[in-house]
């Protein structure tokens, strides 16, 4: 038996209601909800009854109600092979990749993948406009989508395109982020727009093999998760920044300039301390380019 939130040892479950013949919503031993899920496990069966384990295939803790819930009514109409293939490609990132996700990614990601394989069928292809982006900025996770397209050819026999590639990439950056998947897709083409100005207001080509840039890419990914996160840091290293300022003005100018954009394209205004270690990281990238 395997779970999809945990690995634990069998359980003895009780039934609270059957879902479709092949997931039921149960109560484990210590009276919490679970969702199990195998072909058959709820055919002929009714509340009270106890989960054949020989059945279950898989296991799915839910924290929270909302979500509980949500997922629920996911699973509700969709094919069984759609929910595993989903599960499989989570189970891969998180112990080939090592991400921690969060658990909002079983219910948005199952939904994109019944919705991609629907639009497969009809002969409906959408384009993807930031797959140059994500496959640039962001290499970790539009590998899981190439391997889940991979996978979903494999076990269900539709041939997505490699824009979906990139989409299923930003389900599992929003996830790993904790941001709203509409914030994810603004993530690659904002990360462009910096590393545009840098390059435009320092007149410097960024070597994408050196450890500086990596770190600097890395310094803005997390930066546009506390924006969009609303966990901006502080106001409290002012002599600091007023140091930076002084000692490196061209690249103080620069992170003012990025600033300015962030402002207009997330509706964020950057505090004195985020500018200031924006202004550390350009200098180092730069410096290395110099």
């Amino acid at each position: 038996m395997k779970f999809g939130f945990f690995v634990s040892e069998e359980i003895d479950m009780i039934i609270e209601k059957v879902i479709n013949n092949n997931i039921v919503s149960a109560l484990d031993e210590t009276g919490k909800e679970v969702v199990a899920m195998g072909r058959g496990l709820g055919f002929g069966v009714k509340p009270g009854m106890k989960v054949d384990d020989s059945k279950a295939e898989k296991i799915f803790r839910i924290p929270g109600q909302s979500l509980a819930e949500q997922f629920k009514d996911l699973l509700a109409n969709m094919p069984l092979e759609h929910v595993k293939v989903s599960n499989d490609i989570i189970s891969y990132a998180k112990n080939r990749i090592k991400l921690r996700l969060n658990p909002s990614i079983y219910v948005t990601l199952t939904d994109h993948i019944n919705f991609a394989i629907a639009r497969y069928t009809e002969h409906i292809s959408l384009e993807n406009a930031l797959l140059w982006e994500i496959r640039k900025f962001y290499p970790d996770e539009f590998g899981i989508g190439k391997y889940a397209i991979q996978l979903i050819k494999k076990r269900l026999g539709a041939d997505l395109p490699e824009d979906e590639a990139g989409f299923i990439a930003l389900h599992f950056v929003n996830a790993e982020y904790g941001t709203d998947i509409k914030d994810a897709l603004h993530f690659p083409d904002q990360l462009k727009g910096i590393l545009d100005i840098v390059t435009d207001e320092l007149g410097v080509e960024l070597d994408e093999g050196t450890l500086h840039y990596e770190r600097f890419i890395t310094h803005v990914k997390f930066l546009l998760q506390r924006i969009y996160r609303k966990e901006l840091l502080p106001n409290e290293e002012d002599e600091l920044a007023k140091m930076m300022k002084e000692k490196y003005p061209r690249e103080y100018a620069c992170s003012r300039k990025i600033a300015e954009y962030i402002e207009k394209t997330a509706d964020c205004r950057l505090s004195g301390e985020e500018v200031m270690y924006l202004t550390i990281h350009i200098r180092r990238v730069t410096m290395a380019e110099e």
